[in-house]
């Protein structure tokens, strides 16, 4: 299936089922907020919310003379819901987004506002087979093994559940915008599962010898002279 969404490029990867606070301060992504606003009750107040590969930290607007081309965006994202908005008095909001389904864009739209519209087809999210099920538990001790020595204890409040779990260790993680969006864009639960296994005891053998206890100064032998 296909469709249509307003794009809001950002620094980040946005994934299923977890939430992205925004603060919209830039005129196009007010006009944006306010379109959103506007839709009548019952209609879903979304737009797509993707990585941006090199260029801007944000996607000019057509009419500035900076073409779309001078920006590049990962081609898959995340649609983000409007969950909360608060306007304040200078017209710019906080508003509280939650991440709903995968899209990859197949191109840019002609469109009447001042933000980007893209075409989109829709990203399926497979039921967990049983690769995934046997892969889930092992994530889940590699990432509380990640935790722990990253915060100095594990956390117990973690999902079992094999896609929930894929999705909140990609976004919790201290990765790179380029492993995250390699995570969002893998085809299915196990996919993802087994290149977490990979990623997280990369990370965590890192996190280990950056956090190497140092010596003591002592340790290492007499003060060099300044002779």
């Amino acid at each position: 299936m296909t469709g249509t969404l307003p794009l809001f490029p950002l620094g980040t990867v946005l994934f299923p089922g977890l939430v992205l606070p925004l603060h919209i301060f830039e005129e196009r992504w007010r006009t944006l907020v306010r379109n959103l606003m506007a839709l009548p009750d019952g209609t879903p107040r979304e737009f797509g919310v993707v990585a941006i590969e090199r260029g801007l930290e944000v996607m000019p607007p057509p009419n500035e003379g900076l073409a779309t081309s001078e920006v590049v965006v990962h081609e898959v994202g995340c649609v983000a819901q409007l969950r909360q908005i608060t306007e304040h008095p200078d017209g710019k909001f906080d508003i509280v987004t939650v991440g709903q389904r995968r899209f990859r864009i197949t191109g840019f739209v002609p469109s009447p506002h001042p933000y980007p519209v893209v075409g989109v087809e829709w990203l399926p999210e497979p039921e967990p087979d049983e690769a995934a099920d046997a892969l889930a538990p092992r994530v889940l001790a590699s990432f509380r093994e990640y935790l722990g020595v990253l915060r100095g204890n594990p956390d117990d409040q973690l999902p079992d559940d094999p896609v929930v779990l894929s999705h909140l260790v990609a976004a919790s993680a201290s990765l790179t915008v380029a492993d995250r969006q390699q995570l969002l864009s893998s085809p299915d639960p196990a996919s993802r599962l087994r290149l977490e296994l990979k990623i997280l005891a990369r990370e965590t053998s890192l996190l280990r010898e950056v956090r190497a206890v140092p010596a003591q100064l002592a340790q290492l032998g007499p003060a060099p002279s300044v002779n």
